[in-house]
């Protein structure tokens, strides 16, 4: 129920601090302070102005970072492919630590966990169905698609970003920072600074335009089904966009500027994993109603739903292992709020069905 404060909320307000300390190379002042805290602000007020009038202008927005962020990447991918063979990519240093000790399950479980929020939004597509065309054909294609797409990318930008970067230089990046693999690279050392300040400060752009695009969907969609405060299932009258929905999330991704960066990350990772939990066991209570007729049909669906969901608790015990217990508990008391409030607005759904 309290999907607004503990979903996407979080990612706004992380991805906008991560996009102001990547412009702290031009500018030493966003590194993470309370200019940061003001810089990430304007940002999301900006893409929130953009969203607030049009899903397709959003959308164009969308298309453009998402390519102007791909260009780097897929440098680095292409320039790490001649660093193979330079002895940093090697099998025996992932399973030992700093010290040269083995690494332990609990480590890697820690590990995974801290980075899960990082992998978050494949499935946000599906928060804007009501506007795609031919949804019953695109959304699968879309969803599938981008799965593959972005594993892919993924594993090759890992790969190839520990061929170029040296074992220890990567261990040792500090929490809310990024490794920068240009400076590695003879001949862009000198401007790989900057280089990689703009690849990744547009990267952040996307995520947050893509974040302030999906999750009011969410709470629109509730609040149509009588499951949330009708005022989020209001449409702008002129610009036809969730407009209350997308500026109460906005405004309280701007009160969460003033929390921790580390208690931020545990806060959305707890969350995120507990509502995939949520999302993947509904699979089981679908397939008992008489009217669920889905145009796809997932193959294996019960082990593939059984496996999601042991998955995402055996991830939210690691989020306990990695991150401070203060975003963690944070994030369970708004959860737990959640459920008076839903059993209250199921309540006066029936109570308006029988009358």
């Amino acid at each position: 129920m309290d999907c607004l404060p503990i979903s996407d909320t979080p990612t706004l307000t992380i991805i906008g601090l991560l996009a102001a300390d990547a412009l702290s190379f031009y500018f030493p002042s966003l590194g993470l302070g309370i200019y940061a805290k003001i810089f990430a602000a304007v940002l999301i007020a900006v893409f929130t102005a953009i969203q607030y009038r049009s899903v397709k202008t959003g959308g164009n927005v969308q298309v453009v970072l998402t390519f102007a962020k791909l260009f780097p990447l897929l440098a680095v991918v292409i320039i790490g492919f001649f660093f193979i063979g330079d002895g940093n990519l090697y099998v025996e240093s992932l399973f030992k630590t700093n010290e040269g000790q083995p690494i332990s399950l609990t480590m890697i479980t820690a590990g995974v966990a801290a980075t899960i929020w990082a992998y978050a939004g494949f499935l946000n597509i599906l928060y804007t169905s009501g506007e795609v065309k031919d949804p019953t054909k695109n959304l699968p294609r879309a969803l599938i698609g981008s799965v593959l797409f972005v594993m892919a990318s993924y594993v090759l930008i890992s790969m190839f970003t520990s061929a170029i970067v040296p074992f220890q230089d990567l261990i040792s990046v500090e929490e809310g920072k990024f490794i920068n693999p240009f400076q590695y690279i003879e001949g862009f050392s000198g401007i790989a600074g900057g280089v990689f300040a703009i690849a990744v400060f547009v990267s952040m752009l996307g995520v947050m335009n893509s974040s302030v695009i999906t999750q009011p969907r969410l709470e629109y969609a509730m609040a149509k089904d009588g499951l949330f405060f009708k005022r989020f299932g209001n449409l702008h009258p002129k610009f036809l966009t969730p407009s209350f929905s997308i500026v109460f999330q906005s405004i309280f991704a701007v009160v969460l500027l003033f929390g921790d960066l580390g208690d931020l990350l545990g806060y959305f990772t707890l969350s995120y994993v507990l509502q995939n939990t949520l999302v993947y066991g509904s699979i089981f209570w679908l397939h008992k109603k008489k009217d669920y007729k889905p145009t796809y049909k997932s193959p294996a669906w019960k082990i593939m739903g059984g496996v999601s969901v042991i998955v995402q608790l055996y991830l939210a015990y690691g989020a306990f292992l990695a991150f401070p217990l203060g975003g963690l508990l944070a994030c369970l008391s708004l959860i737990f709020t959640g459920l008076p409030l839903y059993f209250y607005f199921k309540k006066e759904k029936n109570n308006e069905i029988q009358s």
